[in-house]
């Protein structure tokens, strides 16, 4: 049997999806969580195969607390189920080390073969984003500018797209000021651009910020 955590801090979701997965009788959800931090805890009781995680959460992003859970629990897969189109965070999800990534709009009976691939330790992604991802690997320069940058630079690109300082990014990630701003530089070279107006206007134009 395999033992499902669901994190989305909707119940519609949530009810949905256990309804779905009743016509599975291999898997079965044993554990819900409405945020980051209940998710971690409900972690730290064990007894989790798989899960199954909104990428945006009330209290975190559901790409920082990827990182988290790949750094404290790297043998339990997690499938990225999102409201946002693949084109928006698939591929950034993959990178940070999810076993697939779904949109709610799919179809129940995919989420049930996406789960069974992913228990085996296998990868699963739509055949859409499959061609994206072997277009990606043939033409590495085609890649838009916020996909070449590291994890954490990227998590500062939204943050400042959101509006926020360097000192409030800074209190943010338990980070110094000027470990902040080095940052800014490298993403501001990495993507050719000179102010945070031009970041921010990018990450509006390409559906990076909530």
């Amino acid at each position: 049997m395999i033992r499902i955590l669901i994190a989305d801090d909707h119940l519609l979701i949530r009810e949905g999806l256990k309804k779905v997965l009743k016509e599975a009788i291999d898997m079965r959800v044993v554990k819900e969580a409405v945020n980051a931090a209940e998710m971690l805890q409900t972690l730290k009781e064990g007894e989790i195969d798989l899960v199954v995680l909104d990428i945006s959460l009330p209290d975190k992003s559901g790409l920082e607390v990827l990182q988290d859970l790949k750094r404290d629990y790297p043998k339990i897969p997690v499938l990225i189920l999102s409201a946002h189109p693949e084109e928006r965070f698939a591929v950034r999800a993959l990178r940070e080390g999810a076993a697939g990534y779904l949109t709610k709009e799919s179809a129940p009976q995919e989420l049930i073969q996406a789960l069974r691939k992913i228990i085996q330790g296998r990868k699963y992604v739509s055949p859409s984003l499959a061609e994206r991802l072997a277009i990606d690997v043939k033409n590495p320069g085609m890649k838009p500018p916020h996909e070449t940058l590291s994890s954490r630079e990227y998590q500062i690109l939204r943050l400042v797209a959101a509006g926020k300082s360097s000192k409030e990014i800074a209190a943010d990630l338990s980070i110094s000021i000027n470990t902040v701003n080095t940052y800014r530089s490298r993403m501001q070279e990495k993507m050719g651009m000179k102010t945070d107006a031009e970041l921010i206007r990018y990450a509006i134009e390409n559906h990076l910020i909530d």
